[in-house]
């Protein structure tokens, strides 16, 4: 318990000393709100298997009939697994002290590769979604982004018709906003993390296994700048070892200490 304190303070005075920190979250923040994780042991992958690789080439070779084969998927999926725990889960302790971290000025920019919606539910807005998020829907050419909502309200094809939908600004395909397998990550969100990664002097490493490419060469950007890494998960990553504090706990337990002992370290 000594050493986690000892650590905590570390990152306390990172944090404190920061200009620009930013947050890179991985799946683990997301687990501790109930929403099963895809590897691991015990993750829907590693019991069901894993979903086609091929997913975006079969929309853009045939957009209607994968749309078509998507509804009726949907249908089937409303009470499995996944889609469930999604639905129920909340944000956690951990997800309110970002946002908290944010409206205080401390924290600059979110980078999840989390899909849940569940930092914009907890206040945070400063957040850029790498994979996507599931509440949106993204057009493939001009990368709009819409709610469900906005998009049927939109003037736009709705989501029921028949035929895949288009985008009103440009007539492109429009998809889920969540990034399929084989689908490259949408240019303005690659953008995005390598932009804040590049202006980050500090960086908190939330619950992500670090092997991940392209969201595990953020914090590396960030360390070769000479920042500095604080890592906040239950186990070991290959990143560990160049982080300046490394907290062994889950991010709803420690980021609430961690925002109260940077708030502490200020009054002093």
């Amino acid at each position: 318990m000594a050493a986690l304190e000892e650590q905590l303070q570390t990152a306390a005075r990172i944090v404190g000393e920061s200009s620009y920190l930013i947050a890179l979250v991985g799946a683990g923040m997301s687990k501790e709100s109930g929403i099963p994780t895809f590897r691991g042991g015990d993750g829907l992958w590693d019991k069901h298997g894993e979903p086609p690789m091929d997913g975006y080439q079969r929309l853009l070779e045939d957009p209607e009939s994968w749309w078509a084969q998507r509804k009726a998927a949907q249908q089937a999926a409303k009470g499995d697994e996944l889609t469930h725990a999604i639905e129920e889960a909340q944000p956690n302790a951990g997800h309110v002290a970002l946002a908290e971290m944010e409206r205080r000025g401390v924290l600059k920019h979110i980078i999840t590769q989390n899909i849940d919606n569940l930092h914009q539910e907890a206040g945070s807005t400063a957040i850029t979604e790498i994979h996507g998020n599931r509440t949106k829907m993204r057009c493939i050419e001009c990368m709009r982004r819409w709610t469900r909502d906005e998009f049927n309200a939109d003037g736009s094809p709705s989501l029921n018709r028949e035929g895949p939908p288009l985008c009103p600004d440009c007539g492109g395909l429009v998809k889920g906003d969540t990034v399929m397998f084989g689908e490259p990550i949408p240019r303005d969100a690659l953008d995005s993390c390598f932009d804040h990664s590049q202006r980050a002097d500090a960086v908190l490493l939330l619950g992500t296994s670090a092997v991940v490419y392209p969201a595990a060469e953020f914090p590396v950007i960030v360390y070769r700048n000479g920042g500095k890494l604080i890592e906040v998960n239950p186990q070991d990553t290959p990143l560990s070892e160049l982080c300046s504090a490394v907290l062994r706990a889950p991010s709803g337990e420690i980021l609430p200490a961690l925002l109260e002992a940077v708030a502490a370290s200020a009054d002093s």
